[in-house]
């Protein structure tokens, strides 16, 4: 392989000929090698649009030359359109402030640029630290990437998702919302409902981690940049995180603002973990989503079998003809992912130590990682399963007629007791409801009829 000399204030390095990066960059590579789990796309193209802004911000206070700031953003837009990926090289698992993937991005920036420069017969040359870092820190610029790149995974990939299946369970909710079926509490049976009146209770969890993931946004749309080192400002014009913010939101479309205390943003991450605890709650709904589902279609002869699933692929190596509800198997283990990142975000969260939380990475992998899987298994769930849920209504019908719960509705007028020893009596006698309610001389065949009713037990009267 061919190098090329690189030098920074440690000393000269070799790096690989065919990469744009540097001698910092270099470093990391060789004193990290642990894992595989790379530092983040999201992280890198969130990077690149701070980078971009900063230089713009940078340019329009005077403090950068405006053919530097032009370079910048031309390597920028290169990363962001993915044609620099293999220049990206680090893992998670280096400093806690992300440094030297805020060196990696400086330099390759750098290094674009200055090739940009040069075919533009310019004569000025960019400096990862100088110009591309310049009015900036590590300590700022990586919690504000964290920032840019949450919002733009929430808004722009989660919050769809959500969308999609909401969209879906609305227009089951509304086509099922006459089939009566048995409702069912503690694993018991319980009193009648509608099938679009159970789905409505799916519906409206998606509503609900809707509008908590949009609240918490508002937290996540400050950010960190300005605060320089310690979140004192320093080397950074005063007008310059202001700028930077209008700068990025006109790169992106979105409502970022300059965090009113910066020593809060770059020492505390409560809103990562408030916004990771949104994402959570929709796990977590999704967990009962997706076990409703395997349960109320489980079968196909000797379980529930109230609905029917899509039969993907096989389920079985070994047995015939099975079918298993694999969307929802799916779903589940990607919520026991998401609620293992849960906690550790929020346990590296509560080590900001002084004024720098040293545990950023790890906190941005496990964010934008719940961020993606999330998404990815509920539109699959959506797609693959939602879709095509259906009623099956002998089977609702059995069980609805089944049920000794019906009795309930007789309580306003024979009492809890009376109602009680029906139940019970039928159940030990193998008997319906009403045959066990004439022959205990409680009601006639015309009351009970008058008053079980199942339909009319699924609203309030």
């Amino acid at each position: 392989m061919d190098y090329r000399v690189e030098r920074d204030t440690i000393g000269e390095i070799n790096v690989p000929a065919a990469k744009y990066w540097g001698a910092q960059t270099q470093r990391s590579k060789q004193n990290f090698p642990i894992g595989d789990e790379k530092m983040p796309n999201e992280i890198i193209k969130a990077f690149a649009i701070l980078k971009k802004s900063a230089a713009k911000a940078n340019s329009e206070l005077g403090l950068l030359d405006s053919k530097k700031a032009e370079a910048i953003e031309f390597a920028a837009d290169q990363v962001l359109e993915d044609k620099l990926n293999e220049h990206f090289p680090l893992v998670v698992w280096q400093t806690g402030s992300g440094t030297q993937s805020n060196m990696n991005v400086n330099e390759v920036l750098a290094y674009v640029g200055n090739m940009w420069l040069q075919e533009e017969g310019s004569e000025v040359k960019l400096h990862p630290n100088d110009d591309v870092n310049k009015s900036q820190s590590s300590n700022d610029t990586y919690p504000t990437a964290m920032h840019i790149a949450s919002v733009l995974k929430m808004e722009d990939v989660v919050l769809p998702a959500v969308r999609a299946l909401k969209e879906t369970l609305n227009e089951k909710m509304n086509a099922f919302k006459d089939i009566v079926k048995i409702g069912r509490t503690h694993l018991q049976d319980a009193t009648p409902l509608t099938l679009g009146q159970e789905i409505s209770g799916w519906h409206r969890m998606l509503e609900k981690s809707e509008m908590m993931i949009g609240e918490s946004l508002n937290y996540l749309k400050e950010l960190a940049i300005g605060g320089t080192a310690v979140g004192t400002g320093l080397n950074a014009h005063p007008e310059f995180s202001e700028r930077v913010c209008n700068a990025v939101n006109e790169f992106t479309g979105k409502e970022f603002i300059s965090a009113p205390n910066k020593f809060h943003a770059l020492t505390s991450h409560d809103e990562t973990v408030y916004a990771h605890g949104a994402l959570k709650a929709l796990a977590a709904d999704m967990m009962k989503i997706a076990n409703d589902v395997r349960w109320l279609a489980s079968g196909p002869r000797c379980g529930i079998g109230e609905i029917t699933i899509p039969a993907n692929e096989p389920g079985s190596s070994i047995m015939p003809g099975k079918v298993n509800p694999t969307q929802s198997e799916a779903v589940t283990m990607v919520v026991a992912q998401v609620m293992g990142n849960d906690a550790t975000i929020g346990f590296a969260a509560s080590q900001g130590n002084f004024e720098l939380n040293v545990f950023k990475p790890v906190i941005a992998y496990n964010f934008l990682q719940s961020c993606q899987i999330l998404s990815d298994s509920i539109l699959s769930f959506d797609e693959r399963c939602a879709k095509g849920m259906e009623p099956n209504l002998e089977q609702i019908e059995k069980y609805l007629n089944d049920s000794l719960m019906l009795v309930t509705a007789l309580n306003p007028h024979i009492g809890y007791e009376n109602a009680a020893k029906i139940a019970k009596k039928a159940f030990n006698d193998n008997a319906t409801l009403k045959e066990t309610a004439v022959d205990l001389g409680l009601l006639s065949e015309e009351d009970f009829d008058k008053y079980v009713n199942p339909k009319e037990m699924t609203y309030p009267k």
